[in-house]
Order: structure tokens, then C-alpha cells, then sequence
């Protein structure tokens, strides 16, 4: 499969699958092995084709089912310094580990990979664009403040992966403690409906050919609110995009490049 498809989203586990000529990749891998084996065979693949792993950041939901698949599969593990020192931490098993610099591409394969620092509270979280078939592709979720460096970052994307984690209003009615509203609705924390929303505005372009609004809270946030809150700002500047949810609980709209092969430069 060319193309992408978001296996899981949330605070309950995030992977996505992203595939091209020669390469086919996760992003995290926040559900356990099992999980993460059906819902890729659903979409064609198996686990054992994985040629790497990336890694955005060390948090539970989104390297759960490392260990396992560590084990069983020895797939690489595509990550920072920091990052890894954190998932060594976390587990028995010594992965494969081949490590990038926050910032700087690399070339994986057929694909340009480019790491972005983010802010969120883990040791050095990153989000990712990739390059292939002349297409381009941007993931960034678990982010709690738009720098102008995630602007620059995702312009003239085709494709987006972006974080509408919660509705404002949702955070502050909820049961959580203060300390979870005040992390989620930190600097270091998510993205909301509103924020997000705002930013497609600023990165919009006419080749953008659609975005997967992610990690929505359970809580704080619901598919149909998302997709209304952001379709809304967008419609006040006359924008109109082709918006998409990335589910928790079950495998999300599967997208496939129509491009030709080419190799990075």
C-alpha cells in the first residue's frame, strides 16, 4: 500500500501506518503488539513487513507496544538520543535502535524524513515530514503552543495529520483535577478544536488535499464537534478543506498516493 492510514488515535494509543515504494513504516506504536497486528492486517499488512518504527516522543500511549514487538519482530527503531535513552528505560528488551537529530532530515529508504521539535512535556517530542513520490507529509499531534517553527514546517503539505484534541469549554466542565486542565490546556500540552482550526487557516494551500483531525479527546471532545469547530473557522475565511477523523477504537479512513515513483534527491 502507498499511502497512509491512522491505526489508532488518543490517549489510549496512537500508531499510523505510512507506506511507499520501498518502505513501510509506523508512527509510534502506542497500542500493544497484538492490537497493533489486526488492525494492520485490515488494511493488508503484516506486522512482520514493518521496516522501522518512528518514534515521536516517549509517552505510554505512544510506545506500548514497543517492547513486544521489539522482541518477537527486531524491527528498528527510528528515534532521538533523548528519546531513546527514555524507551531503554522503560523496558527489558534493547531494541535496534538507529538514532536521528531533532531537525535535521534523514533519508530512510525511498522517503525524506524530517524530525521537528515540538512542545509538549517529554524530553525532546518531535513531529514528523515526509517526503516521497513527490508528495508531502505532515504529522504533528501532542502539542500544546504553535511555534512559527510547526507553521513553517507544515506548509505546502498534500496531506495533514493534525492535532484537535479538545473543546476549551468541554476541559473546564469536565471532573478532571485542576493539575490535568491545566497540563492539557498548557504549553506543553494539546492542541484544541479552536487552535487548530487557526493554524489550517495560516498553512492553507490549494494542492492541501486533506487533513485527519487527531488525538480528540474522549472526554473533552467528539468527532461531529471537531469536524463542525474546524470547519467553521475555515468557512469564515471562505477556506474549504476535506476533513477526516483519525479514530481511537478503530481503524481510520485508509488514503492511497496515485503518484509515481522517485527517489529523494
Amino acid at each position: 500500500m502507498k499511502g497512509f492510514c491512522p491505526l489508532a488515535s488518543g490517549s489510549k494509543g496512537n500508531s499510523l501506518f505510512f507506506g511507499s515504494n520501498d518502505s513501510k513504516l509506523l508512527i509510534d506504536a502506542g497500542l500493544s503488539c497484538r492490537n497493533l497486528k489486526s488492525r494492520l492486517e485490515e488494511i493488508g499488512i503484516d506486522l512482520a513487513e514493518i521496516d522501522a518504527i518512528l518514534i515521536t516522543h516517549e509517552h505510554s500511549d505512544h510506545i506500548r507496544g514497543l517492547e513486544k514487538i521489539v522482541k518477537d519482530y527486531n524491527i528498528p527503531i527510528l528515534c532521538n538520543s533523548d528519546t531513546a535513552k527514555m524507551i531503554l528505560d522503560s523496558m527489558d528488551e534493547r531494541p535496534k535502535f538507529k538514532i536521528f537529530t531533532t531537525g535535521e532530515t534523514f533519508v530512510w529508504r525511498d522517503l525524506k524524513v524530517h524530525p521537528f521539535s515540538i512542545q509538549h512535556d517529554t524530553v525532546d517530542p518531535v513531529a514528523f515530514i515526509i517526503e516521497t513520490e513527490g508528495l508531502k507529509f505532515g504529522m504533528c499531534t501532542d502539542l500544546g503552543f504553535i511555534t512559527s517553527l510547526v507553521k513553517e514546517k507544515l506548509r505546502e503539505c498534500d496531506y495533514l495529520v493534525i492535532e484537535a484534541n479538545h473543546e476549551v469549554d468541554l476541559v473546564h466542565a469536565s471532573r478532571r483535577p485542576p493539575m490535568y486542565k491545566e497540563r492539557v490546556l498548557g504549553r506543553q500540552g494539546h492542541l484544541s478544536n479552536e487552535e487548530c482550526g487557526k493554524l489550517l487557516v495560516e498553512i492553507y494551500h490549494d494542492k492541501l488535499k486533506q487533513v485527519f483531525l487527531a488525538h480528540l479527546s474522549e472526554e473533552c471532545n467528539q468527532p461531529d464537534i471537531a469536524l463542525t469547530k474546524v470547519a467553521d473557522i475555515l468557512g469564515e475565511k471562505g477556506l474549504e478543506l476535506k476533513l477526516s477523523i483519525a479514530h481511537q477504537e478503530k481503524v481510520s479512513e485508509k488514503v492511497v498516493f496515485e503518484t509515481q515513483a522517485t527517489l529523494p534527491n
